[in-house]
């Protein structure tokens, strides 16, 4: 089960957050909830609630929602197409990145958003702050995970999906805050009481790989595959 709540998130677009609430459904057959309580927090959930301070504003099956939340974003201009030679370096790492995806428990259109965030799937990218790679590992993280090359692709990727995975298991499956401990630490997520931290980075970071990952072709969960 899942609950999205307005509130509890950074100033997304709400298009983009209820984007999240359906794809978590994990199926393109379920439908989704809408309910308000008394405060006005808005919560999305793929089962029905029966709380009695919840008022139910509508029931949509998850597939309509995903064609018009598409929509609504690719008119926007919120989904960015990628370049050709980032769709020609996809093709190039798209079977390891699936494959290293399924072995640590995540699907692989989640993975795809991360690295077109991090590096376009550039395998040599490097930022000022000293990540490299398709994963933008920094030094410390590829020691932690035992990655003798970073500088090796399926070493580069293994190691950053060993780390989104452990950092989805440390926030218990919540994907922003995974997100955001892979930007800026868990560490960071911590000290700010295990919310997404008021770095502008961090905040367009999440909001970005989240863009990414609905403009993904298939609708998917985005924590594991079970």
């Amino acid at each position: 089960m899942l609950n999205v709540n307005l509130r509890d998130l950074p100033p997304i677009s709400v298009w983009v957050v209820l984007v999240l609430a359906v794809a978590c459904t994990g199926s393109a057959r379920a439908d989704v909830f809408k309910y308000v309580d008394g405060a006005g927090k808005v919560y999305f959930t793929d089962v029905p609630l029966s709380a009695s301070t919840l008022r139910l504003e509508w029931q949509r099956p998850a597939a309509k929602l995903i064609d018009a939340s598409k929509k609504k974003l690719v008119s926007a201009g919120r989904v960015q197409v990628p370049s050709k030679t980032a769709a020609k370096r996809r093709g190039r790492f798209a079977n390891l990145i699936d494959a290293t995806a399924r072995q640590n428990r995540l699907v692989p259109e989640l993975l795809h958003a991360v690295i077109r965030t991090e590096s376009a799937y550039d395998p040599e990218a490097v930022s000022s702050a000293g990540a490299i790679g398709l994963m933008q590992l920094m030094p410390g993280t590829a020691a932690r995970y035992k990655v003798g090359d970073i500088w090796d692709p399926v070493q580069n990727v293994r190691g950053g999906a060993a780390y989104l995975r452990d950092l989805l298991d440390m926030f218990d499956q919540d994907l922003r805050l995974a997100l955001a401990g892979y930007n800026a630490g868990e560490n960071a997520v911590i000290k700010y009481d295990r919310q997404i931290p008021p770095y502008p980075e961090t905040q367009q970071y999440v909001r970005k790989v989240l863009q990414f990952l609905w403009a993904e072709q298939t609708p998917v969960a985005l924590a594991t595959t079970r």
